[in-house]
């Protein structure tokens, strides 16, 4: 049996659901690497000696249409239709329907209902978890905890660590949720994940009450460093800059709401990608990851539509 997911909260704790409901002892998990939606050469190599395959909260149709074995693609994104006779899409998007996460659809699909569930939706759409009865009721822990808990399931990627977000499913199925509040090796990756940002966050410059932020970082904290400059600090917005991500830069551009009609963020994408950049976002985030040598064209183009 090999189990691949998402390397999140909702993808570990949708393995971890999908394990217990078929009451496995003894299943392959893997993830993609992180932060790239492909299947690498390892996750293929388990494919072909697999009997059967889950595959969790990864939008990857294209992936899924090739697999050649018994497979349960079970998700909640919007997605095409596999055409493929041997998988089973399990996705409620298909016919126009909502999950908040690919654990809710699991958990439908397996009648088996825990506070993974509510776990998976609390990772996937934050607060507004809460505000679905089905979470507050399979909750035993209170919501600081809850956020807590997944903020230390999290940081297994945010470190960038992905043996340890494939460790962690089977952390999940072997301790409760109160012994995962002082699970030492994720609460020591929280305290680095946070260290790091308060870290970035002491080099802000402000400038006509925007924030601008340099730091250099191996973890994956770039969106959460612009995320607390906007919406804990209240900044109008944040152009954050990590100018050393395994070998790469990153630059995140996130405005305030209250600025999303006054600043075309669509329109610095396209420049962006018209000038070739890998780039991505909506309307009011901009994520990019380029050379080094890439970040101060990418930043004149950001600071001139300011301007």
């Amino acid at each position: 049996m090999l189990i691949i997911h998402h390397w999140d909260t909702d993808g570990i704790t949708s393995a971890a659901l999908v394990a217990k409901a078929l009451g496995l002892e003894e299943f392959e998990n893997l993830s993609p690497p992180i932060g790239e939606f492909r299947f690498d050469e390892r996750i293929r190599n388990a494919i072909e000696k697999a009997d059967k395959i889950y595959v969790l909260d990864l939008n990857l149709p294209n992936e899924v249409e090739g697999i050649s074995k018994e497979t349960i693609f079970i998700d909640h994104h919007i997605q095409p239709k596999i055409r493929n006779p041997k998988v089973k899409q399990i996705n409620p998007a298909l016919n126009v329907g909502y999950a908040p996460s690919a654990s809710f659809v699991v958990s439908q699909y397996f009648g088996i209902w825990n506070e993974w569930t509510a776990l998976g939706a609390l990772g996937d759409i934050g607060k507004k978890a809460l505000e679905i009865p089905k979470v507050r009721e399979l909750l035993t822990i209170n919501t600081e905890e809850a956020l807590r808990l997944v903020q230390l399931i999290d940081s297994n990627y945010v470190v960038m660590d992905r043996e340890d977000v494939e460790k962690a499913v089977k952390v999940l199925l072997t301790h409760n949720l109160r012994e995962l509040l002082e699970y030492e090796p994720w609460v020591k990756k929280a305290e680095a994940i946070e260290k790091t940002i308060n870290d970035a966050i002491g080099s802000l410059e402000l400038r006509n009450g925007f924030a601008f932020i340099t730091f250099e970082s191996s973890f994956n904290v770039i969106s959460k460093v612009a995320r607390k400059a906007v919406w804990e600090l209240g900044y109008n917005g944040a152009v954050v800059v990590n100018r050393d991500f395994h070998g790469k830069a990153q630059i995140y551009f996130r405005i305030s709401p209250e600025l999303a009609d006054k600043i075309d963020m669509g329109k610095i994408i396209s420049l962006l990608k018209e000038k070739g950049f890998n780039v991505g976002g909506k309307r009011e985030v901009l994520g990019c990851i380029c050379e080094k040598s890439g970040v101060d064209e990418v930043l004149e183009i950001i600071n001139a539509h300011l301007r």
